[in-house]
């Protein structure tokens, strides 16, 4: 599987990005479970047909680029909103990254550890939990090598981690859509529907002071490369976590609203925490937390 990596990190990326269109459709047509899940929430968010068929073939664009960005030459990108960035150094504090699963969200970290990571001396940290198959662990650690990119374990020491980082006003990227474990998170209305949703976020911003900026990169059409879009948060963060979460889903929102052909719609995003036994949004509480360090 490395080999066929490597090779395929060699095409261009039209190709690819022709063939992931192929891959995301089987998908799609073999997989009931998949099909189901993915019109479901397509409905939820008043998706029209054109935007949730066209969001069956990104999805397998987004696999099929991966050997191109982690092991093959750089992709065109260009940048919209990066005063944002430039602004948020000048205010000498952290910089905390939100994206959604949006368009390809792999060419953001890139991106930003090439224009700013290095030049800047601010580089990014994000969490990174290895895959379990081995030869695809080698490979995803071997493109998180790169200048300008570190990479912080999904553990407390992690979380340690990026805390030091924002401390240290440098960047950290996360993706706040993700479904955390039990006690790591809150139900927060997510496009009309409670969502176990992280407020690992929430914290970081509110013990760091680091600047909240939002991001997330489409993917241009005809393999022309990526368009990095930075947006600042409509409003600052409330003090109060549950608040504060549903601020933020409500901005994830907007972004995903920017082009929602190119989000990942056949992801379980309503689902019960692993752990979480009792089933209902009612049993969660502000209390729920990340045990961040005080």
């Amino acid at each position: 599987m490395a080999s066929l990596f490597q090779f395929l990190s060699g095409l261009p990326l039209w190709l690819l990005h022709g063939i992931g269109w192929m891959l995301g459709w089987t998908a799609f047509l073999v997989s009931p479970g998949y099909r189901a899940n993915l019109r479901h929430n397509a409905a939820l968010a008043g998706l029209s047909g054109v935007d949730w068929r066209t969001a069956v073939g990104e999805a397998g664009k987004l696999v099929m680029e991966l050997p191109r960005l982690w092991l093959g030459e750089p992709v065109p990108v260009r940048w919209d909103g990066a005063r944002h960035i430039e602004a948020a150094f000048a205010c000498g504090r952290g910089l905390l990254f939100l994206t959604p699963h949006l368009g390809c969200f792999e060419i953001t970290a890139q991106a930003y550890a090439k224009q700013y990571g290095t030049a800047h001396n601010k580089p990014m940290t994000v969490l990174f939990r290895p895959p379990r198959k081995v030869w695809l662990a080698a490979l995803v650690v071997r493109s998180r090598a790169r200048a300008g990119l570190k990479t912080a374990p999904t553990t407390l020491a992690g979380v340690k981690q990026l805390i030091k980082a924002l401390k240290a006003e440098e960047c950290v990227g996360l993706l706040p859509d993700q479904v955390p474990p039990r006690h790591q998170g809150v139900w927060a209305p997510f496009f009309g529907r409670p969502a176990y949703t992280m407020t690992l976020s929430v914290r970081l911003a509110q013990q760091t002071g680091a600047t909240v900026l939002l991001a997330w990169g489409e993917r241009l059409a005809g393999g022309a490369g990526y368009a990095i879009h930075v947006r600042p948060m409509a409003q600052a963060l409330d003090a109060d976590v549950q608040i504060a979460t549903q601020q933020i889903n409500q901005a994830m929102e907007v972004l995903i609203r920017e082009c929602p052909s190119q989000y990942l719609w056949g992801y379980n995003r309503y689902k019960t925490p692993k752990d979480d036994t009792s089933g209902a949004p009612a049993g969660a509480s502000k209390n729920n937390q990340e045990g961040l360090p005080r």
